[in-house]
Formats: C-alpha cells, sequence, structure tokens
C-alpha cells in the first residue's frame, strides 16, 4: 500500500509539474509576441535592428519555440482549454486575411524605402509562369501588383504549357546569377511533363522565396533548425492564427491535404509550434470523423465545398486554403473563387473562419513580400 500511495503521489507531481510548464510556456509565448508587435510599433525607422520577420510578422523565429521533449507518466497531464466551446447558434468570427495583409504590407513598404535610402537597392523579385492555369495567373498578376505597391522590383517571365524542363531551368540559372534579383519564384504547379523536383533543385537556396527548395523543406520539418524561409502559405496561415488570439499550443490540429507546397509544409509548421497533427487525404479513411476531432482545420485539398458542417466539431477554427476557380460570367475575368470549406454551414459551427477570397490568398503575397525583403537585406548586409 505505501508503494502504490508513493506512486499515485508521484504521478500526481508530474501532472502538476507539467501542467505548470504548459502554462509558463504558453504564457511565455504570449508575452514574446506581445514584445515583436511592441517593439516593431515603437522603435524608429533608423534603430531597428531585429531580423525582418520579428520588425513585421508576429510568428518568432522558429527554433525559439523549440523546448525539451518531456513525457510524464500519465498521459492525462494536460489539461484541454473549454474556452473554444461554441453553440450552433453563434456566427463565427471572420478572419479578415485582406485587412491583416494589408497592414504587414504598408511595414514591408516602409522598410524598403528606408533599405532604397541607406544602401541604395531595393529588393527584386522574379517569376516564372509557365502555362495558362486561370488561378495561377490570377496569383502572378497579384504578386506582381503588391511588388509594384511596395517599391520591389519584379519580373515576369511568361512561358508556353509546352515548354521543356531546360527553358524553365535556363530562367531559374539565369536569375540566380543576376545580382538585382533576391527572390526567385517558379508559379506552381507546374505543367505534368515537367519534373517539379528536378527544376526547384537548380533555384539558389538563397532566393529559395517561396521555401520549396529541400533544405528549407529539411530544416522546416527538423528540430532545433532554422530555414531560410518559410513557404508563403503556410507562414500565412500562422500569421492569421496568432494575430486572430487562436492558441495553437497542445491543440488538435488537423489538415486537409498533403500537397508540396501547402498541406505537407503547413502540417511540419503547425508541429514546431507544439500542435497535435493529423493529416486528411483523399486515402484516408472517415476524413468527416477525424477532422470532427480537430481544434483547428486547415484544409487545402483543391475541391470546391468539401468540408460541410459535419465535419466541424463547434467552436474549431477553420483555415480555408482552398482557392478553386468557378465560371462567372459576371466576374471580372470570368469566374470567381470559392474555397474547400462550406462558408454558410462553417459559421455556424466555428468559432472563426477565414473566406474566400480575402482569407489566406492575400496573406500568401504578404509573406512573399516579406520573404523577398527578407533575401535583399540578408544579401546585402542590412538590418
Amino acid at each position: 500500500m505505501p508503494g502504490l500511495f508513493l506512486g499515485s503521489q508521484y504521478k500526481k507531481i508530474m501532472r502538476m509539474t507539467m501542467r505548470s510548464v504548459m502554462r509558463k510556456i504558453s504564457v511565455g509565448l504570449a508575452k514574446e509576441s506581445k514584445r515583436y508587435l511592441s517593439s516593431a510599433m515603437t522603435r524608429g525607422p533608423n534603430t531597428w535592428k531585429d531580423n525582418q520577420s520579428s520588425q513585421i510578422l508576429l510568428s518568432p523565429p522558429l527554433v525559439s519555440l523549440d523546448i525539451p521533449e518531456i513525457w510524464a507518466s500519465d498521459s492525462n497531464y494536460y489539461d484541454h482549454p473549454s474556452s473554444w466551446k461554441n453553440s450552433n447558434a453563434q456566427i463565427a468570427t471572420i478572419i479578415d486575411g485582406k485587412s491583416i495583409a494589408e497592414e504587414i504590407r504598408s511595414r514591408v513598404a516602409s522598410e524598403v524605402k528606408r533599405m532604397k535610402e541607406y544602401v541604395g537597392q531595393v529588393p527584386g523579385l522574379a517569376v516564372i509562369l509557365v502555362g495558362q492555369r486561370r488561378d495561377s495567373q490570377t496569383y502572378v498578376r497579384n504578386k506582381i501588383k503588391a511588388c509594384e505597391e511596395a517599391g520591389i522590383k519584379s519580373v515576369l517571365v511568361e512561358l508556353p504549357n509546352s515548354c521543356a524542363e531546360y527553358d524553365v531551368m535556363t530562367s531559374v540559372l539565369n536569375f540566380n546569377e543576376d545580382p538585382s534579383i533576391h527572390g526567385i519564384l517558379v508559379q506552381l504547379p507546374l505543367p505534368e511533363h515537367l519534373d517539379e523536383e528536378k527544376i526547384l533543385s537548380v533555384l539558389s537556396l538563397e532566393k529559395d522565396v517561396d521555401g520549396f527548395h529541400p533544405l528549407n523543406m529539411g530544416n522546416l520539418a527538423m528540430r532545433g533548425r532554422e530555414p531560410l524561409f518559410i513557404p508563403c502559405t503556410p507562414k500565412g496561415c500562422i500569421e492569421l492564427l496568432i494575430r486572430s488570439g487562436v492558441e495553437i499550443m497542445g491543440k488538435k490540429a488537423v489538415v486537409v491535404g498533403r500537397s508540396n507546397i501547402v498541406g505537407l509544409p503547413i502540417s511540419l509548421l503547425l508541429q514546431r509550434y507544439h500542435a497535435t497533427v493529423s493529416i486528411v487525404h483523399a486515402c484516408t479513411k472517415n476524413p468527416e470523423q477525424i477532422t470532427r476531432e480537430a481544434d483547428i482545420v486547415v484544409t487545402a485539398a483543391g475541391v470546391p465545398n468539401l468540408i460541410r458542417s459535419n465535419w466541424l466539431k463547434p467552436g474549431a477554427v477553420v483555415i480555408d486554403v482552398g482557392t478553386c476557380p468557378i465560371e462567372d460570367p459576371s466576374a471580372e475575368y470570368g469566374y470567381g473563387l470559392v474555397g474547400d470549406v462550406c462558408f454558410e454551414e462553417a459559421l455556424r459551427v466555428a468559432s472563426a473562419v477565414t473566406p474566400v477570397p480575402g482569407g489566406v490568398g492575400p496573406m500568401t503575397i504578404a509573406m512573399l513580400l516579406c520573404n523577398t525583403l527578407d533575401s535583399a537585406k540578408r544579401l546585402h548586409g542590412f538590418s
């Protein structure tokens, strides 16, 4: 009996210790985010010394998030917060990615102006577009426009759908050697006959502002490593969660889709923020049941209205990355965009949800500007 009593006491102490550690880490991360925002808002333009991400974004360097992997003997030590409970009658908060992105882009423009004054250089971004996918054309058009507004130089190379790998790789290699270009973006997906991995492998690591180079992806996956660039869409998703006050640590997160562009990197990034992550894909059995257990749902399947209300837990936070072109003769370009999530249904179940358009899309572009600015500052030794 004394042995059993001591064992139960030990487990109780371990549970209390782990609760205390988790609370301290959560409080520490919250204070760190506030410190980043406060310092960025109060320092004058001539005294900013920190990394560009800490100046403009709230998400800290990934290595600063790494903590020891300590397991308690009782797996029930974690207290699941009840703050996300939500009645079906309550309408979800709409996360306005457009306004958040505009704030970030404004601060990028200010920093570009400061760089031009002190170094006499501005960041340069090269975009390579292959084929005539309408969604890709829309993304590229918006990226070029955003560069112009931020004072970033942009160069666009358009290649036909039938072009050879040699043509794409030649463009990439030319931009690798161009000192006025600090970021190179190959718009994905590429036509099926082109080897995406082969093309991206020749892109200079220091100019991989899309974050898809194998070394950048590897550093994203490994604890204790910091990639030069985090892929823009996953980076934007995390920034939206942080700025919306959503706690990530300890939460159950489900990522719908496993593409190299979004699904894989966002699952890795959520793990770096200490979420418990599951991936749902086309071969997953009972995807609705798995997704319904999630506190955070990030969907990037590219299937219109795939996620219905019965996929969502009441109070879940939903980040809809899906952008599916739908014919709309009344729209400016003859089509509109809808997401993976049935938006009207999600509003009645979730606690917060991103719209399409106006949610993740603008953040992806804002993160691209941030990455391009980071690259230029790094290459010119400017802080």
